[in-house]
């Protein structure tokens, strides 16, 4: 909950509208370099180095599995250090990450690379983010959590192509620290004057207590499962489906055309975010969150039906619409059946185990295609996956949050 009760929270001079646009330059550094920024890493490291591909992707996605280990940890660091200095901690792992993949000249300082780019993912990741925007927000907690992932978004969308553009004129090198110093220039006075928790509000109501006991009692609770298992499976879908976007719609449309769809993708994800922002706190979040699962796997049905160009990019315009949403619907959740005390808990086993599982999905679709030589069955079983999901997330339990609250509470 929020420190004060009773305070303005649509006031544009609410302080914590501050604390959001710092984690939406947070989200959009971090994404920007640690995910979306890996297929421009790939590419250039690959040339500049003759590096096979295999040794990058190896390294990414033991970058992954490290930040799916390290972030259950979070609420142990926020507890041990701070918020603040977790995040300085997190933007300066970063941006040696980033430093060292344009100066590196050896593998193993691109495993070192992408090793502090887990740390940076630790520090400036989803897991802070909604941890630190749910204690400042109640009545807009999803309309904050919604603008501030959205920089996730607008990190693909905007430095992706920024470090391409830098690259064909500047080359790799200088592309890399050029980006570096913009993201600490924009970043570092933001998390130092705008990052904290409110002020009547004590260390453990940032969701910090009893860590240890909070993770054993979350993981006998049903319904802190029923939470975490669905999404984790419309998340394998979804990365299934992302991946391998491009590469199931060229033969049908063109490069240019699947280009496009990806780009309509991303901007619909930033238009659902924002969307489902509006309303979402008016909303059961498990309805909600089982709607945009049936909806994509409704887009997904609809892809696999049709060769018709508009209903290609429609039907990725739809399945983009609850991309972002994915990763909002967790907050609200635990916030509304766990509760503020083992909130960063919750969040920090649920990431990790959302993000193990998930990023097993472009692997197994890429398995589904091989062994059947075309995206149809592997795609239905996306399908099959989402709406299994959609059935997951809408039991509900008994009222095992409140024994999760008491368990929590007792220790």
């Amino acid at each position: 909950m929020i420190a004060a009760a009773g305070v303005d929270e649509s006031s544009l001079h609410y302080r914590g509208w501050r604390v959001v646009l710092a984690c939406f330059l947070m989200a959009f550094f971090m994404f920007g370099f640690g995910l979306y920024g890996q297929g421009v890493y790939l590419a250039e490291l690959q040339r500049v180095h003759g590096w096979p591909g295999t040794l990058v992707s190896a390294a990414s996605t033991c970058s992954f599995l490290l930040t799916s280990v390290l972030v259950i940890f979070t609420d142990d660091l926020l507890a041990r250090i701070g918020l603040r200095s977790l995040i300085l901690c997190g933007l300066s792992a970063l941006g040696a990450s980033t430093v060292l993949l344009a100066l590196m000249q050896t593998p193993w300082q691109l495993y070192l690379a992408y090793a502090l780019m887990s740390v940076g993912w630790t520090g400036m990741g989803t897991v802070v983010i909604a941890t630190v925007l749910n204690s400042w927000f109640d009545r807009r907690r999803g309309l904050a959590l919604s603008l501030a992932y959205n920089g996730a978004t607008c990190g693909g969308i905007v430095l992706v192509p920024l470090l391409l553009s830098l690259t064909g004129s500047i080359g790799f090198r200088s592309a890399m620290l050029a980006a570096t110093m913009a993201m600490v220039v924009l970043v570092l006075p933001v998390v130092v004057f705008f990052i904290g928790w409110p002020t009547q509000m004590s260390a453990a109501a940032g969701g910090r207590s009893s860590s240890g006991v909070a993770r054993k009692t979350l993981l006998a609770n049903a319904a802190f499962w029923t939470m975490v298992l669905p999404i984790a499976i419309a998340l394998l879908a979804q990365m299934g489906f992302i991946i391998h976007q491009v590469t199931f719609l060229e033969p049908l449309i063109g490069r240019a055309s699947a280009g496009l769809a990806v780009t309509i993708m991303a901007a619909m994800a930033v238009a659902g975010r924002l969307s489902l922002g509006l309303f979402v706190d008016r909303l059961d979040p498990r309805l909600a969150c089982a709607a945009s699962m049936t909806s994509q796997a409704a887009a997904l049905f609809v892809l696999l039906q049709s060769t018709s160009p508009t209903v290609l990019l429609a039907s990725c315009a739809v399945y983009g619409f609850s991309i972002g949403n994915m990763i909002t619907f967790p907050p609200l959740i635990i916030q509304r059946e766990i509760g503020a005390a083992a909130f960063a808990a919750a969040m920090g086993l649920g990431t990790s185990i959302s993000g193990i599982v998930s990023a097993f999905g472009p692997g197994i679709v890429g398995l589904a295609r091989s062994f059947t030589g075309n995206y149809t069955s592997a795609f239905a079983m996306c399908v099959v996956l989402d709406l299994v999901a959609a059935g997951i997330v809408l039991w509900r339990p008994g009222r095992s949050g409140q024994t999760t609250r008491e368990g929590v509470s007792a220790g």
